[in-house]
């Protein structure tokens, strides 16, 4: 299996906000964004599943006529710091969370190890369910998680993962091993 994972094109949110499970439409850059990003994949998917977030969702709708949405590949929830500025966080909240974001539950949110737990169980329904060239249509927290996994590492360590917006890391699934190539752009 070629297992595409793809993040979503540029939101429309201002820099320095936090948003994960809020459902942001795409910039109006989303056709250039598009253009650019289909260069880097197959002219067609055997299956392409998505977020269901508006943002994974629109992209996935221009890479198959049936995607599939699975709400397992949502991004994290930030529960109180949904669209507030990271700067307005109190730092009695967010410290903490930073010193072990990889466990620490965000207030009325989830922990990265939820998330962690999720993706994995997603993407073990994706490998299970076959295909020769398959996409994933998600977030970068998501998507760092999967490469994480892929890559046996610390989940300490996927934040040093490069995922750029309509970012595409083709991952060539072969029984229990994995091959891992980044075609970020």
């Amino acid at each position: 299996m070629d297992l595409y994972l793809i993040r979503h094109t540029t939101p429309e949110v201002d820099k320095g906000i936090c948003y994960g499970q809020t459902d942001l439409p795409l910039k109006n850059s989303f056709p250039e964004e598009f253009f650019q990003l289909k260069q880097h994949l197959p002219e067609s998917f055997d299956k392409v599943y998505s977020s269901p977030l508006q943002r994974c969702k629109l992209l996935a709708d221009h890479l198959h006529d049936t995607p599939k949405e699975d709400s397992r590949l949502m991004e994290m929830d930030f529960g109180d710091w949904e669209m507030k500025a990271w700067a307005q966080i109190p730092k009695d909240e967010l410290n903490p969370w930073m010193a072990d974001f990889v466990s620490k539950t965000v207030p009325n949110g989830e922990a990265f190890t939820d998330l962690i737990k999720r993706s994995e169980a997603a993407m073990q329904d994706v490998i299970e369910a076959g295909g020769e060239k398959v996409a994933v249509v998600a977030h970068a927290g998501i998507i760092r998680a999967l490469l994480g996994l892929f890559l046996a590492m610390s989940p300490e360590n996927y934040f040093r993962l490069d995922v750029s917006y309509g970012g595409v890391s083709r991952v060539k699934v072969k029984g229990p091993y994995y091959t891992v190539k980044y075609i970020n752009r």
